[in-house]
């Protein structure tokens, strides 16, 4: 299980990292943002480049559980194989493969009904 992150002290340090290259230091913040958490409360005054920064970074993120979308369903919910928990597609090189075979199986039984191939 990972550790709990507390928002207010992530944004601080965010803040503190990016604040120290903010070209204008001494203007008036242009954004204010709230916390409140189980952990407290926190409000914070950012500069331009502070907000900037923070908008840069907040576009940039990509879920780690984001692995696509299903061509079946549409789902999100592609584990970590690229098999869709919604409909069963398996995606992927191997879903291609697993995908072609079963097509070519299905050919096989329709033009060969009598026949069992192991």
């Amino acid at each position: 299980m990972t550790a709990p992150l507390d928002p207010a002290t992530v944004i601080a340090r965010f803040i503190d990292r990016v604040a120290q290259y903010d070209p204008g230091p001494d203007a008036d913040p242009v954004a204010a943002v709230g916390v409140r958490t189980a952990y407290g409360e926190a409000a914070f005054r950012m500069s331009d480049h502070v907000v900037r920064a923070m908008c840069r970074a907040l576009e940039a993120y990509r879920d780690p559980e984001d692995r696509g979308t299903c061509i079946d369903c549409g789902s999100h919910r592609l584990d970590e194989n690229l098999h869709c928990r919604d409909c069963g597609r398996l995606h992927g090189i191997l879903g291609e493969v697993i995908a072609q075979h079963a097509r070519r199986v299905a050919s096989e039984n329709d033009l060969h009904p009598d026949e069992h191939r192991s």
